[in-house]
């Protein structure tokens, strides 16, 4: 029987909460009373979690789909991989760190059957570090001023889409995304709803400083020029200040004689040139920039 709901979660070093998660999953889904499938993908896991996945598709293989990756190549990249293979006319994803609570999945089903396309789930009271609610919040307004895409809370993985939209994703074949972007590019009435939001069930987060500030820098990059852009104006800025500073050097030389060595009309000069190269490189990048987009 083809399946109503396909629920999609990648799976890094969870062995530790993959029994809780099926032991609460199941249950939600079982009580919707429509056929559905749970594909767990597993990113390239160095502890057990192979293992465990193994005796949960002995325990549901009725339901139950796993894929093993070769090495660990990202969260959202184990996503997409489970997008190319969901049968389900709705998509849900969600993390297997239980931070996300799976008894909230209706209310996003609820969402989708009043004809919402994208639902995005918005984390209350985020159960976070105060450095990791910080740069969320300032990812937040930055992605919205950057990009123009929004949504509220583009870290929750606890959304629903319809099929149209992860067919379009799928079709991509992006090899660097961001599913959540990504899928509300492509819709056409997306919501967000409040979900709850837990501490970890067990293990340590696997985004430490470093790979949320390299998180942030790809996202800019894969969904906004703007740092393209931003060399573009410093390179006019520089060269519009060093033309000033000329003229005022030249005036200077008119009234007062030149100076002893003349360096700052060097430095002017100097300056001047290194701003052409800055606004020249910036020019280049927007045509890279628009040949992406294009792509």
């Amino acid at each position: 029987m083809k399946p109503y709901l396909s629920v999609v979660i990648p799976v890094f070093n969870e062995e530790a909460s993959l029994p809780t998660l099926s032991s609460r999953l199941f249950p939600v889904l079982d009580s919707l009373g429509k056929p559905y499938e749970v594909l767990l993908v597993n990113d390239g896991s160095r502890d057990n979690t192979s293992a465990v996945l193994k005796q949960l598709f002995s325990e549901r293989p009725d339901v139950l789909r796993v894929f093993e990756f070769n090495r660990n190549y990202g969260q959202h990249m184990a996503i997409m991989a489970g997008f190319e293979q969901v049968r389900g006319d709705v998509i849900v994803t969600l993390d297997a760190d239980l931070q996300n609570f799976p008894e909230d999945i209706p209310l996003l089903l609820a969402k989708i059957d009043e004809g919402h396309d994208v639902v995005g789930g918005v984390r209350a009271q985020r159960q976070d570090s105060w450095w990791r609610l910080f740069l969320s919040k300032m990812h937040n307004n930055l992605r919205l001023k950057i990009t123009k895409i929004d949504m509220k809370d583009d870290g929750c993985m606890l959304r629903a889409y319809k099929r149209n939209i992860i067919d379009q994703m799928v079709a991509c074949q992006e090899h660097s995304t961001f599913v959540t972007a990504l899928a509300t590019s492509f819709a056409s009435n997306p919501i967000d709803v409040d979900v709850r939001h837990a501490a970890r069930e067990a293990g340590e987060s696997n985004y430490n400083l470093i790979k949320l500030i390299r998180y942030n820098f790809d996202f800019f990059t894969n969904f906004s020029r703007a740092p393209l852009e931003f060399f573009t104006f410093s390179g006019f800025t520089v060269a519009f200040l060093s033309f000033l500073l000329f003229i005022y050097i030249m005036a200077n030389r008119i009234i007062h004689g030149p100076d002893a060595n003349g360096v700052f009309t060097l430095f002017a000069i100097v300056f001047f040139l290194i701003g052409i190269l800055l606004m020249g490189l910036g020019i280049v990048g927007e045509y890279v920039g628009r040949i992406y987009e294009e792509v």
